[in-house]
């Protein structure tokens, strides 16, 4: 609102008040008669103060206890019946409170006191304001304090420029129950709980909640003093109760579809969807009830990284409507949380910092956001700047750079960082949190996982149990020193020969520099993930032999495409040492020359369009590894080649798509009429079949009678060789 009123600023004092002044004033008797009275002490300032609603991004409920009588004012929305509210921080006996109005200010309003933040009672009411400086004498003792307005002096919301309460010094009460404040006012915030300063120095939770007993120990002696989940249901229990054993918190998560994460997808519809949105409040609820007055209970974070994965779901206007529509559910979802729990903070995460606008805009009653960034975590801290937002924040997963970050290697595909890299990468985010003083109150690094396959080695700080170099980063982070620890082997200078070449079924060259830095010995072990080829994310053993000098032979898997190569050192000391390169397998060379390169093929059907269709029969004579023929998704099916003239040959090589021929023949013909089966099996297992067999005939037929697979028969190449 910008009116030539909000220049106006004229004290007022209560009846009682003016009277006190004149008495001053005549008889100096009055006042040595007085009884002595305690201190008042300015209990408001720069504690939380949260409000039914603002008039925009610049009159934040926090304005209004920030100390700054002129500068800075909190407004409402232009109706009546609006609040705003101070969360004193713990019971006090309040005498005092001082209501500085901007032009916009409350004709009749009343001020309340609560103890909990849910059921208040009124202490003084005002029915004829007339704006300045409002002085009210109250008694009463409470946590909360509200300015509770009834009807506005003008057509604009209520306005004040300050909200200070006042109390006896020496009247608080100590924190209940360990209770987790935001304190302070803007850049100069701070996270406590039970009264003391808590900066979050967190890791995200892989293992079971049930075995949460058997890992809090370790997270213990790393400096970790917080951990986050992404839900909280029944299943918590067991991790909060071990925490608390242990002196540690815990960030209790709500997941909200679509997330970016575990449990991940769904497209709900915020805008129309209602009983989703009743659905997840009442059970969100029901939790926040069970858990509230747990002692492990640091904050809520509702919902995980969805703003940014509504675009999977919806796309120009109607995303920006989902996104306003979600964040607006996700303030309905704090609202209750502190309905229920007014002794812990609520927040919610998203991956991007482009999500925190709609926050602003929507979610007033958030007490902080939170945020994923890993490679990008640095420029968080800018981004804030440059967005004028007034909460602080957490991040809630960061570490080393994630494929999304990363250039691609010479396969194409995302180039993972060494392990040194990723422990450098978790220092390097610590130092960008601790650096943002005042708004970033700490993080809660990715990850405390367990898991051994292509996504627990790029981001798990002890895949299979084992400790990493980056466990060790967090834990010189978090506890200071990492003095007397026996830390794990280092492997650097690794190589993959032929990278891009490598034959399918046939060794490859792996090379690495290994040494231990406590002088252990090393057990190395290789490992093959073909998340890349066919979306196993798991690791698996490869078959492979010693050179000596760090050097290996290991043989390349059937299937085409582009595998990681894993070198895992360990050090019989519980740490291991992991790196990985990409490798290309290609199919095997064949000798001689391909005979059905570009020749006439048909076939008894093929795909018209499907995924990356039209397939053809002449896609698998192409010589294009990156095409191939698809037929009908049923028995039998044939494909043919017409070699043009009779040739001789001794030899055929069948690059399968993962839609294989489990059974089939092949057949020769001269006149594409009457057949001779040169070659059966029954026990095709798919990627590459290279065949010796021999034959003269113009003709080459496969007769495929059962499929490997529910969907039809794929073959990339059909090659036949003289």
């Amino acid at each position: 609102m910008t009116t030539a009123s909000t220049a106006r600023r004229r004290a007022r004092t209560t009846a009682s008040l003016v009277s006190l002044g004149a008495l001053l004033a005549t008889s100096a008797t009055v006042l040595t008669a007085a009884p002595a009275t305690a201190a008042e002490t300015l209990l408001s300032q720069g504690k939380t103060a949260t409000a039914s609603s603002t008039e925009g991004a610049g009159y934040a409920a926090s304005a209004a206890v920030d100390g700054d009588l002129t500068g800075t004012r909190w407004a409402s929305q232009w109706s009546d019946a609006q609040w705003l509210q101070v969360d004193l921080g713990a019971r006090a006996n309040v005498s005092r409170v001082v209501l500085n109005w901007e032009g916009a200010y409350g004709k009749a309003y009343e001020i309340q006191l609560s103890d909990n933040g849910t059921d208040w009672r009124t202490v003084t009411s005002v029915t004829a304001g007339d704006g300045g400086t409002d002085e009210l004498a109250v008694s009463g003792t409470g946590r909360y304090v509200r300015l509770q307005g009834v009807t506005r002096a003008t057509g604009y919301g209520y306005s004040l420029w300050e909200f200070r309460v006042y109390g006896e010094s020496g009247t608080t009460q100590p924190e209940p129950g360990g209770a987790v404040r935001v304190t302070g006012s803007q850049g100069n915030w701070r996270l406590t709980v039970g009264g003391q300063p808590y900066t979050v120095k967190g890791l995200t939770w892989g293992p079971s909640m049930a075995d949460a007993p058997r890992y809090m120990p370790d997270l213990r002696s790393m400096g970790v003093n917080t951990v986050r989940t992404w839900g909280t249901d029944a299943s918590s229990k067991p991790l909060l109760d071990a925490a608390a054993a242990h002196g540690l918190k815990v960030m209790n998560g709500f997941w909200l579809q679509p997330g970016g994460g575990p449990g991940s997808g769904g497209c709900v519809n915020y805008v129309t969807d209602t009983a989703y949105k009743n659905t997840m409040l009442t059970e969100f609820a029901k939790w926040v009830d069970t858990y509230k007055s747990h002692p492990a209970t640091l904050m809520w974070n509702v919902g995980n990284e969805s703003v940014l994965g509504l675009q999977n779901c919806y796309g120009g206007a109607e995303l920006e409507a989902q996104r306003n529509a979600y964040t607006t559910f996700v303030n309905d979802v704090a609202k209750k949380i502190h309905s229920i729990d007014p002794d812990h903070p609520v927040t919610s995460t998203d991956a991007w910092t482009g999500a925190w606008p709609y926050y602003k805009r929507n979610a007033p009653d958030l007490d902080l956001y939170s945020m994923n960034a890993y490679g990008d975590v640095c420029g968080v801290r800018q981004d804030w700047i440059d967005g004028g937002y007034d909460k602080p924040y957490i991040i809630t997963e960061t570490g080393n750079a994630g494929e999304w970050e990363v250039p691609d290697d010479v396969n194409g595909v995302p180039d993972e960082p060494t392990d040194v890299q990723k422990a450098e990468g978790y220092t390097k985010a610590w130092n960008c949190v601790t650096g943002h003083q005042g708004v970033a109150l700490g993080a809660t690094m990715f990850h405390y996982g367990l898991e051994h396959d292509f996504g627990g080695v790029w981001f798990n700080l002890l895949p299979d149990g084992l400790k990493r170099l980056s466990y060790y980063a967090v834990k010189k982070a978090y506890a200071g020193s990492t003095a007397g620890d026996n830390t794990p082997p280092v492997i650097t200078n690794m190589t993959v020969t032929p990278a891009s070449a490598a034959p399918a079924g046939r060794e490859f060259t792996v090379r690495a520099d290994i040494r231990d830095p406590d002088g252990d010995p090393v057990t190395p072990k290789i490992y093959l993930s073909g998340n890349y080829a066919n979306g196993d994310k798991r690791l698996v053993d490869a078959q492979y032999r010693s050179l000596g000098n760090g050097t290996f032979a290991v043989t390349a898997p059937e299937k085409l495409g582009v595998w990681k190569v894993y070198v895992q050192a360990e050090d019989g000391r519980g740490n291991a040492g992991i790196e990985t390169k990409s490798v290309k397998v290609v199919a095997p060379p064949v000798a001689g020359t391909n005979i059905a390169l570009g020749r006439p093929a048909t076939a008894s059907s093929s795909q018209a369009s499907y995924g990356d269709c039209p397939c053809p029969p002449s896609h698998a004579v192409d010589g294009n590894p990156g095409t191939r023929w698809a037929s009908d998704w049923s028995d039998p099916q044939w494909i043919q080649v017409d070699l043009g003239s009779v040739r001789s040959f001794n030899r055929l090589q069948l690059v399968w798509d993962p839609a294989y021929a489990k059974s089939y023949e092949v057949q020769v013909s001269d006149n594409g009429t009457t057949w001779r089966t040169i070659h059966t099996t029954t026990t095709g297992n798919g990627d590459i079949d290279t065949i010796e067999a021999g034959a003269t005939a113009r003709y080459v037929r496969l007769q495929l009678t059962a499929r490997g697979t529910g969907w039809g028969y794929s073959l990339h190449e059909f090659g036949v060789y003289a």
